[in-house]
């Protein structure tokens, strides 16, 4: 039998990069590309926070938490750009990744926190936007290693050793 701790290193299956986006400028619409190129320094080429803050060089949100979010505000479905998180995973449990890192393509990311919701949520998601992406709202993640991120590629964890 495993213990707690062992369990924490089991992932059942790696995740998949479903949607990349960026602001190239604050308030700017959001531009969606399949591939961006990632610095160590700098986080997301063209990206507006490029560059600014270490712990929060990419964000990502998971994307079986969009339907959530898009039923808890009464819509059908919901654009991952109104969502402002940069890059949109499946099929990896996000919240189950604090203390590791990952690997994109042949890009390193270490987790550094919760990406909380802010208070432009009620603006682009309409009355109760912002506690709708509560506890939906993804992580920030400091880039270890850079290098390209594409659409599709596989969100891997890295083991702690």
């Amino acid at each position: 039998m495993q213990n707690i701790t062992d369990l924490f290193e089991v992932f059942p299956r790696s995740g998949r990069v479903e949607w990349i986006g960026f602001r190239s400028e604050r308030r700017a619409p959001v531009t969606v590309v399949d591939t961006v190129e990632v610095s160590e320094k700098k986080g997301l080429i063209g990206d507006h926070y490029s560059g600014r803050s270490g712990n929060r060089h990419v964000t990502l949100i998971q994307a079986e938490h969009l339907p959530v979010v898009a039923a808890l505000t009464g819509r059908s479905e919901l654009d991952p750009a109104l969502v402002r998180r940069n890059i949109v995973v499946s099929g990896l449990n996000l919240l189950a990744l604090k203390d590791h890192q990952i690997r994109i393509g042949d890009v390193t990311l270490e987790i550094t926190g919760l990406c909380h919701p802010c208070s432009k949520m009620e603006t682009t998601l309409g009355p109760g936007g912002y506690n709708a992406m509560r506890g939906h709202g993804g992580l920030t993640a400091k880039v270890v290693q850079g290098g390209t991120i594409r659409q599709g590629d596989s969100v891997d964890v890295i083991p702690n050793k």
